[in-house]
C-alpha cells in the first residue's frame, strides 16, 4: 500500500538526497532552509552518511568538492546570500568537471533581504554566477511532490554529466506542508526518453588511491598553450547536449491559448488556478511551466509563439526570466511582465487584472 506522508519542503528535499544515494552534506545555517541542515544531521549518522555543519558557506562548498573528488553523491544548501559565498566553489566543479547538487531555498534581496519568499537569483542561477564560461542544470519544483522526483534527477545528471545541478527553491516552497509519496521516479525530458543514472554508476576518474594503477589529476588550472581553450570547447558541446536532451517543462492549453503565462516554482501553482478560473469564463489562457531552467525550454516556447497573441511572464522578481522568454520565441510575439520583489507573492486577482489589460 502507498502510505503518503506530511512533511515540510525542506525536509521533503533532505529525504529525497538520501533516497538518492547522497552520503555527504555540509551547510551552514541561513533561514528560511534550516530545515535541511537540522534533518540531515539527523539521517545521515542513521545511513552511514557525512554530516558537516561547516564553519561557513565557502567551507561547506568545498567540502562538497572534496567529497566529491572521492565519487561520494555530495551536497550543499543554502539560501541567497549563502549562495554568493558559493559561487566560486561552484565555478571550480564546474571547471574539474565535478558532480554536485546545490540547493538555494531563495528569499528576498539584495544583500541580507528578508526571508520572505522571492525568485530573485534567476540570473545567478541560469546565468553562471561564477567566474568563467560554464553552465549549470537548474531545475525548479513547484510542488513537495515534484521535489522528490526533481531532487532524485539532480543527483543522475550530475553524476551522468559531470557538472553542478542546482535546485531552485524558495522559501514558501520549502516551509509549506503537504502530503507526499517518498518513492523513486522520475521526469521526463520533453524530447528523448534519458535514462535515470544509478547511485552505483562507475566513476573511473575518481580519486580514491592509485596503487596497482596510473595516477589520476583533476584540475581546473590548464596552462598549457591552446589547452584551456580546447577544454571549453569540450565543456560548450557537453552544454549544447544538454539543451537538446534535457529540457523538461509543462505546457498546459497549449493548442488553443491567446495569452500564455509563463511561470515557474510557486508563482507557476497561482497562474495554475488563474488558468483555471479564465478557462471556465471561456478566455483562451494557457501556462508554461519550465522545470529545467537551465536548459530552458526555448524551442518549446517557439512553437507556441506560432499560434499565440501574447505572452505574460510572471514571477516573484523584477523580471528576470523575462528576457529568456524573449529569446525563446525571438520576439516574434508581445511579452508582457507583472512580478513583485522583496518578499511579496503575486495573488491571483492581480494576475487577472494583468491579463485583463493585454487583452
Amino acid at each position: 500500500m502507498t502510505k503518503k506522508v506530511l512533511m515540510c519542503g525542506n525536509e521533503v528535499l533532505a529525504e529525497s538526497a538520501i533516497m538518492a544515494g547522497c552520503r555527504f552534506y555540509a551547510g551552514y545555517p541561513i533561514t528560511p532552509q534550516n530545515e535541511i541542515p537540522a534533518y540531515m544531521s539527523r539521517r545521515m549518522p542513521e545511513v552511514g552518511g557525512v554530516f558537516i555543519q561547516s564553519e561557513s558557506e565557502i567551507s561547506a562548498i568545498n567540502m562538497v568538492f572534496g567529497a566529491s573528488l572521492t565519487g561520494a553523491r555530495a551536497m550543499t544548501s543554502s539560501s541567497s546570500p549563502g549562495i554568493s559565498l558559493k559561487q566560486e566553489g561552484i565555478s571550480y566543479l564546474a571547471g574539474c568537471e565535478l558532480p554536485a547538487v546545490i540547493v538555494n531555498v531563495m528569499r528576498g534581496g539584495p544583500g541580507l533581504g528578508n526571508i520572505a519568499p522571492s525568485q530573485s537569483d534567476y540570473f545567478q542561477a541560469t546565468k553562471g554566477g561564477g567566474h568563467g564560461d560554464y553552465r549549470q542544470i537548474v531545475l525548479a519544483p513547484a510542488s513537495l511532490q515534484e521535489i522528490v522526483d526533481v531532487t532524485m534527477l539532480s543527483f543522475d545528471l550530475a553524476d551522468r554529466y559531470r557538472m553542478p545541478v542546482m535546485i531552485l527553491g524558495d522559501g514558501l516552497l520549502g516551509q509549506m506542508m503537504e502530503p507526499v509519496i517518498l518513492s523513486q521516479s522520475a521526469l521526463r525530458p520533453c524530447s528523448g526518453q534519458a535514462e535515470r543514472t544509478p547511485p552505483s554508476v562507475k566513476k573511473d576518474w575518481i580519486l580514491d588511491g592509485c596503487k596497482g594503477r596510473k595516477p589520476r589529476l583533476i584540475r581546473s588550472l590548464l596552462l598549457g598553450n591552446g589547452e584551456l581553450e580546447r577544454f571549453n570547447e569540450r565543456l560548450q558541446k557537453k552544454y549544447d547536449e544538454i539543451k537538446n536532451k534535457e529540457v523538461r517543462c509543462e505546457i498546459l492549453h497549449g493548442e488553443d491559448s491567446k495569452i500564455m503565462l509563463v511561470a515557474y516554482g510557486t508563482v507557476s501553482r497561482i497562474c495554475r488556478k488563474v488558468v483555471k478560473t479564465l478557462r471556465e469564463q471561456g478566455k483562451k489562457v494557457g501556462l508554461v511551466r519550465p522545470v529545467s531552467l537551465w536548459p530552458f525550454p526555448e524551442k518549446e516556447l517557439k512553437a507556441l509563439a506560432e499560434n499565440v497573441e501574447a505572452f505574460l511572464t510572471v514571477e516573484m522578481s523584477c523580471g528576470q526570466m523575462v528576457e529568456d522568454v524573449r529569446l525563446g520565441i525571438e520576439c516574434r510575439k508581445p511579452v508582457h511582465f507583472y512580478g513583485r520583489s522583496g518578499g511579496g507573492v503575486p495573488t491571483e486577482e492581480d494576475i487577472v487584472k494583468e491579463i485583463e489589460k493585454i487583452m
